[in-house]
């Protein structure tokens, strides 16, 4: 979440009611730690670049009322693994770490974990946490675990700030995408799996988000577009219909497309519908805010086109679940997958959240 991206003319008029705290002090920008800022960017630290969160700032606050302002807090270490944010932890990675990124750790006073809930305790002092941001991956290629190290980190949050996990969604977007070349795109395999792990997590394409010719790091045109998409799904996560500066979210790509509950809230039933581009093998799961699963509402083949399925949640306490779509595409009955494991490795999953009111 660092970003590489050129800070170009357009990217510097910048509505006030996008703020950022400064999670360092920069003389060179006038800023100080723990202050808030309009967000004009460099919103990591002094000297970096364009970045997701410059883009998704800019398109929530063109969808909110005029009262409405959005913060943010960017505390980002450019090329780490996902265990310097690793709590009780991260002292054995960063010991490994070259000198260069030992110094941007030193930047947060030498944990950059203890440095953001730092600032998010001092944030919610102004207002109200409403999700948090993920962009990583290129240092964990190939990790299979990097899920598992990554609900780790944001259960740390939820419990350091005292946050509701059912409130807070954890948006985590892709690398640099195969379309363009992206170095480390097999790593958005593992990214995709998220929701798996985090049932109130979503995953943010990257597809078509431009590069540079290092094909690691987005350029000004795809970080602009990338943080559009973060903020797309933001908003369709809480509900609000998108205005103003338009993007393209990951729910809907390429025909697939995962629709909110209807009616919601609702007692004690409730209709979701799913669009299916091919005819493919389709999971439609229900999970408790613990993850556990509490209904199958599908599990076969289906073909091509829009799906509706209802729920019945007789007999289940009032409270937030989640539901989620998993789609393996197979066009002949002899590539239906054969068992769950295979079922859950679809190419497209989506996650949304519902609320049982008695």
């Amino acid at each position: 979440m660092e970003g590489q991206g050129a800070i170009q003319a357009q990217n510097k008029t910048v509505d006030s009611r996008f703020q950022v705290m400064e999670a360092v002090t920069c003389s060179n920008l006038g800023r100080t730690m723990g202050t808030w800022y309009t967000a004009t960017p460099p919103l990591c630290r002094c000297n970096t670049g364009l970045c997701p969160v410059d883009y998704f700032g800019r398109t929530m606050v063109a969808s909110l009322p005029s009262n409405v302002r959005v913060g943010v807090i960017n505390v980002s270490v450019a090329g780490c693994a996902i265990e310097l944010f690793d709590r009780d932890n991260y002292q054995t990675y960063a010991a490994t770490v070259a000198s260069w990124m030992t110094s941007i750790i030193n930047e947060y006073g030498g944990n950059p974990y203890a440095r953001l809930v730092q600032m998010a305790k001092m944030a919610k002092y102004d207002g109200v946490i409403k999700g948090i941001l993920l962009h990583q991956g290129e240092s964990n290629v190939g990790d299979n675990q990097w899920p598992s190290k990554v609900k780790g980190i944001y259960n740390n949050l939820v419990n350091d700030l005292g946050l509701d996990p059912t409130q807070v969604p954890l948006l985590a977007g892709e690398v640099v995408n195969a379309d363009e070349g992206g170095a480390c795109a097999s790593m958005n395999s593992i990214i995709a799996t998220l929701p798996r792990t985090i049932p109130n997590s979503y995953v943010i394409s990257s597809s078509g988000c431009t590069d540079t010719t290092d094909n690691l790091h987005f350029n000004s045109a795809g970080y602009r577009e990338f943080g559009k998409r973060y903020a797309t799904k933001m908003l369709s996560v809480l509900g609000i219909q998108q205005t103003g500066v338009q993007g393209t979210e990951s729910n809907g790509i390429d025909g697939y497309l995962l629709g909110q509950n209807y009616p919601n809230p609702f007692n004690p039933m409730t209709t979701i519908s799913f669009s299916v581009p091919t005819q493919s093998f389709v999971s439609l799961k229900v999970f408790d805010v613990l993850g556990r699963e509490v209904s199958i509402l599908v599990s076969e083949q289906l073909s091509a086109g829009t799906h509706l399925r209802r729920w019945d949640a007789a007999g289940l306490a009032s409270g937030v679940y989640f539901y989620r779509l998993s789609i393996a595409p197979s066009a002949r009955r002899d590539l239906v997958p054969t068992d769950d494991r295979a079922r859950q490795a679809g190419s497209f999953i989506e996650t949304k959240k519902l609320i049982l009111l008695r």
